[in-house]
């Protein structure tokens, strides 16, 4: 076999792992900060932090901080009522760009609370978790 043949064959390889890691949804996101919070100002910016809550609660926010994203990278925040063992929301979150923040809120219908308990979220790529799952808990 001749050296020509044999670097476009190693070229294919190379061309042919490339196009099949980007098809596998790989992302290098990195989430620098994820936290429950009470909402968020007109900059994204956290209001107030916790994971205790009053029984009279009907909104509770999941503020996320990236770097480092692809453009349109597709993030999965799944809310989790932990006391009754229930998926409750799946949010999926479209990242606009490369660095940012977003504050994704778990919201009850008007004169509707969260029942008491314990919750958790959790932020996924594809079936990659990308942080600790965050917790909270209405009282």
């Amino acid at each position: 076999m001749d050296y020509k043949k044999i670097i476009f064959l190693i070229t294919l390889l190379i061309l042919s792992a490339l196009f099949l890691y980007n098809l596998s949804g790989h992302t290098d996101i990195i989430i620098r900060d994820a936290k429950i919070v009470t909402g968020v100002d007109k900059q994204l910016m956290p209001l107030k932090v916790t994971n205790f809550f009053p029984k009279n609660t009907s909104k509770v926010s999941a503020w996320i901080s990236w770097r480092n994203a692809k453009i349109n990278t597709q993030l999965l925040v799944k809310w989790y009522y932990v006391t009754d063992d229930v998926p409750i929301y799946d949010y999926n979150l479209n990242i606009p760009k490369k660095d940012g923040v977003a504050n994704v809120v778990l919201s009850m219908p008007e004169g509707k609370v969260l029942p008491s308990g314990l919750y958790k979220v959790t932020i996924l790529s594809g079936k990659k978790q990308l942080t600790k799952p965050l917790t909270f808990e209405i009282q």
